[in-house]
């Protein structure tokens, strides 16, 4: 069981999302108003908390939605969870497609720090079914095909 520490989306690719506190999550969309929705397999992005805090104790300065990440999840730790994993909160059920990403052209983060840890860390799911997603709400691992 896991805790959502911050939900975060941005109008617009290739920039910085902000914590909103909770959004809408539509079914084969992913989060209503943020620029990566749609129907393909990375509709919604997962970071652990304590892989942010890691990279925080190192010395970077950053927030919640540096990273572009949609969800930050505490007690769970998602780059560890094979693709095919549901994950249950609330209404909304999602499956990992995707463990990390490439990253064509480093981000602010990778140019400060000289590394970035969502290409390594970031999991990317597809929604199965849409609900609200909001700060505080609990999430859990509810099984892989």
């Amino acid at each position: 069981m896991g805790t959502v520490k911050a939900v975060c989306v941005s109008e617009a690719k290739g920039v910085q999302k902000s914590d909103v506190g909770s959004a809408a999550i539509e079914a084969d969309f992913g989060i209503v108003g943020d620029a990566h929705a749609g129907k393909w397999h990375r509709q919604v992005s997962l970071l652990s908390f304590e892989s942010i805090e890691d990279f925080k104790a190192r010395g970077a300065e950053v927030v919640d939605g540096s990273f572009g990440e949609n969800l930050i999840i505490e007690g769970i730790d998602v780059k560890a969870l094979p693709i095919g994993t549901k994950l249950a909160c609330n209404d909304v059920r999602m499956e990992i497609t995707q463990i990390g990403k490439e990253c064509h052209s480093h981000c602010a983060i990778y140019h400060r720090m000289g590394d970035c840890i969502m290409p390594r860390e970031g999991v990317f799911a597809r929604v199965l079914s849409g609900g609200t997603v909001s700060k505080g709400d609990s999430i859990e691992v509810c099984g892989e095909d």
